[in-house]
């Protein structure tokens, strides 16, 4: 085995999260909290990446923390009752990795319960490592922090 560990994002790289549940949910918070206010998908994908969820939060809409929260109790309960949807062939390259003896870790903006929830109900095999947004704000993606965590863990040096 040529790469004994394989490290993955969640959203958007395991399973199709973003268009089909994370924004329909933000696009639903806004009509609740900012009427008139909106935010396309390309939006959405663009400022994810930069500025980043919370900057966009904060600098597009004003949102300060007690929104935030309530932004957050928002999708938390959005997502329990929404699971994205694998893509195709991430299973089997998964399985087949695992079958061989490889490793699985995730590190994502997701929440650990989220992530574990979506492998299980998409048939998907548990991740040895899971490192989500419950994390310290300084401990989560895109901090090496995780990834320096899940190499320590899996016995591999960074």
């Amino acid at each position: 085995m040529k790469y004994r560990l394989l490290v993955f994002d969640h959203d958007d790289t395991a399973v199709n999260s973003t268009a089909t549940i994370h924004h329909p949910c933000f696009v639903r918070f806004l009509e609740e909290y900012y009427p008139g206010r909106s935010c396309s998908l390309e939006e959405y994908f663009l400022k994810n990446f930069s500025p980043g969820f919370l900057a966009m939060c904060r600098e597009e809409y004003g949102m300060d923390d007690k929104t935030l929260e309530k932004e957050t109790a928002f999708w938390r309960e959005y997502v329990s009752s929404r699971v994205p949807k694998a893509y195709p062939g991430i299973r089997e390259l998964m399985l087949r990795h695992r079958r061989e003896g490889g490793m699985l870790a995730v590190i994502s903006h997701s929440y650990g319960d989220n992530i574990l929830r979506d492998y299980r109900l998409n048939g998907l095999p548990e991740p040895d490592l899971v490192f989500g947004w419950e994390m310290p704000p300084e401990k989560r993606k895109p901090s090496p922090w995780p990834l320096q965590e899940v190499l320590h863990q899996s016995g591999l040096k960074p």
